[in-house]
């Protein structure tokens, strides 16, 4: 469900924001800013839901289905709106809902098992799980309604009740999606709330909330983090990447290049795990700068309602001004702009795919996370050289290595410092499989049975064997 809107008494309008078509640049919508007094009331509510859904794992798996159903039912409604708030295009969209739905799928299967501790003891000693209460989902905008539901499929099956906040940049999708899984779910257990800052300090501060899990950048992840050490609640922290991707000197550019190409600048390049450098050998430098041009100059370009269109917007204002920020930096310490480089003439925040040779390596474009439709190509002349230089940021979210030999490319990809390493392909992930970063990109695994124990407590029970003590 959709918290409440705000009010101060009859004929008072709420307070609300406005939410633009990044495609326009132009307000189409507005979403309430709600106020402290309303995320009290949502969290009180959650939590006195939380002692009913708790207690009934059958009903939990039931209404996940039904939500499923409910997520694929709203699908003509959910993904239009998903694009007109977000940009991608709209096969990327319906991919999204699709996601979305299948995520509550996998999650509905899931269940902790109980473990028995055999140490030699004459006593029974279990392993129960419990769910820890109301949990808080704080979402980006790139992939809010995927995220969401990464978010609240495992807590929500652990037995949890989840509070759902959007970026105050896509709140139209999630508001939407709150309302249909509301059709299916018990009154409260899960809550959409949408405003602009401080709500989402509020939210992770908040004393009733007692696990936090947010995906975002990583100066707001620390943010977050102090937030909830004052109620000492658990944080799950999915703070980004600057995943490299390593070519080998057996590589088939041709052959690979497309691949390579979408896993940079999928959903316009605004991809947590997109490949945001690429290391390639002297010898093929120029050759897979060229095949990786030639796709960024003929990649349509537009609107994500046009089913034409393969690259959208970049997400909003703020984020197009940094993208042309880092970008005219690297051209002005000596870059060049084999393809795109500029923001393109027009309504909305479109920059054209932009790919960069002669990039020295310290910086920004190379060492952040542009989160835009822009990839550096550095040459390295020795695979050690390259492997440090993928390692060097501090980042540790993903990476991969392409190459015509698996064995040497499986041996190169286990010296990637990161959460997930694949082998001639990138940012293609399972719903059963773990997902985590190192170093800078977060704190905690989501995904698969690990996102469901992240939502548990151990309760362990001992118990003398036979009859007696």
């Amino acid at each position: 469900m959709t918290a409440p809107e705000p009010g101060r008494g009859p004929g008072h309008r709420a307070a609300h924001f406005p939410v633009a078509d990044p495609a326009t640049g132009e307000t189409f919508g507005e979403a309430p800013d709600q106020s402290p007094e309303v995320l009290d009331d949502v969290v009180g509510r959650a939590r006195r839901a939380w002692a009913v859904w708790r207690d009934d794992p059958d009903a939990r798996t039931a209404c996940l289905h039904a939500a499923a159903d409910a997520v694929e039912a709203a699908g003509d409604r959910l993904a239009p709106l998903l694009t007109r708030e977000q940009g991608k295009p709209l096969a990327e969209s319906r991919a999204e809902v699709a996601r979305t739905a299948a995520r509550l799928r996998y999650f509905a299967r899931l269940a902790p098992r109980t473990r028995r501790i055999d140490d030699g003891r004459p006593v029974r000693s279990e392993i129960r799980w419990r769910p820890i209460g109301p949990v808080a989902a704080i979402v980006p905008w790139n992939f809010p309604l995927q995220l969401a539901a990464a978010k609240f499929a495992p807590a929500l099956a652990a037995g949890n009740t989840v509070v759902l906040k959007p970026s105050p940049y896509t709140p139209l999708a999630t508001r939407l999606l709150g309302d249909v899984l509301a059709a299916v779910l018990p009154e409260d257990v899960l809550t959409v709330v949408t405003g602009r800052e401080p709500l989402g300090a509020r939210l992770a501060a908040h004393p009733g909330i007692r696990h936090v899990t947010f995906t975002g950048s990583v100066e707001t992840g620390r943010a977050v983090a102090r937030a909830a050490a004052d109620p000492l609640a658990r944080v799950t922290l999915e703070l980004g990447g600057n995943d490299a991707a390593v070519l080998l000197d057996d590589t088939d550019v041709e052959r690979i290049a497309d691949r390579l190409f979408w896993a940079a600048f999928r959903n316009c390049g605004q991809v947590c795990m997109a490949v945001k450098r690429v290391y390639a050998p002297a010898r093929l430098h120029a050759q897979v700068v060229e095949a990786l041009a030639h796709r960024a100059r003929t990649a349509v370009v537009g609107p994500g309602l046009d089913e034409a269109t393969r690259i959208g917007p970049v997400g909003n204002a703020a984020q197009l001004s940094r993208v042309e920020r880092v970008t005219r930096r690297a051209l002005a310490a000596g870059a060049r702009a084999a393809a795109g480089g500029h923001r393109l003439d027009g309504p909305g925040h479109f920059f054209a795919p932009t790919i960069l040779t002669g990039v020295p390596p310290d910086e920004p474009v190379v060492t952040g996370e542009q989160f835009g439709p822009v990839l550096p190509v550095l040459p390295y002349r020795d695979l050690d050289e390259a492997v440090d230089a993928a390692n060097a940021t501090g980042f540790g979210l993903g990476g991969s290595v392409w190459g015509t030999d698996l064995d040497r490319a499986a041996a190169t990809a286990d010296r990637l410092d990161c959460g997930t390493a694949w082998i001639n392909h990138h940012a293609e992930l399972s719903l059963a499989q773990p997902f985590a970063g190192a170093g800078a990109s977060g704190v905690g695994v989501a995904g698969g049975p690990w996102g469901l124990y992240g939502n548990l407590r151990p309760f362990v029970v001992h118990r003398p064997e036979g009859d007696g003590p």
